[in-house]
């Protein structure tokens, strides 16, 4: 069992393993790719061939009670978040740093903002504020697109939402305010062409 600093549960599936975010079962393509996947995939073929170095954050932890089944094989029993996560990737791209989440939904016309927490959206306005690239990657499993969507879109609704402001995104918006990712071959999820034109959109 891993406990939040305020004392509420997390539940993992394997204990034996910590993960460093609780990642969607969901099929990303016929290969059965979840988006997470495509995007490590991306980023390890971007690093290989000199394109960028993005990674994703490691979240830490605190180990509070470990037990031995087998001599080979430690079991963690229970374990502490050490702080709140901010957003899952970041690193350096074309001289930019860029910062940024991922998040899949099953909904058909819109995100619920309740997939994102309030210190990730301030974690991406602090990277704005310093002129780095802050942005999400949302995957619409249904039709199986995925999306960049500039930080400034979501910290707008965000902000929105607590003054009587809707409670998501819709796809429409994103559709028409984001960059759609091109599937590809490899990578499957080619996502740096779509910050191409989230830099271009930024350096006017």
């Amino acid at each position: 069992m891993i406990k939040y600093p305020n004392g509420n549960t997390f539940a993992v599936n394997n204990a034996a393993q910590v993960p460093s975010r609780p990642s969607p079962a969901v099929s990303y393509s016929k290969r059965g790719m979840t988006l997470e996947d495509a995007i490590n995939t991306a980023n390890t073929f971007y690093l290989d061939r000199q394109i960028a170095v993005i990674h994703k954050k490691p979240t830490p932890i605190n180990i509070v009670n470990v037990s031995y089944p087998k001599r080979s094989a430690a079991k963690i029993n229970e374990a502490y978040f050490a702080q709140a996560s901010t957003t899952d990737y970041n690193g350096i791209y074309r001289g930019f740093y860029i910062d940024f989440d991922a998040k899949e939904t099953q909904h058909k016309t819109a995100i619920p903002l309740a997939n994102f927490h309030e210190h990730q959206v301030k974690h991406l306005a602090a990277i704005i504020q310093q002129n780095g690239i802050g942005f999400v990657i949302i995957r619409f499993a249904v039709y199986n697109e995925s999306f960049v969507l500039p930080a400034s879109e979501l910290i707008s609704f965000w902000q929105q939402s607590k003054t009587g402001g809707r409670k998501s995104i819709p796809y429409q918006y994103i559709k028409e305010h984001g960059f759609i990712i091109s599937s590809g071959l490899i990578p499957e999820l080619p996502y740096l062409k779509a910050v191409d034109l989230l830099i271009a959109q930024h350096q006017n």
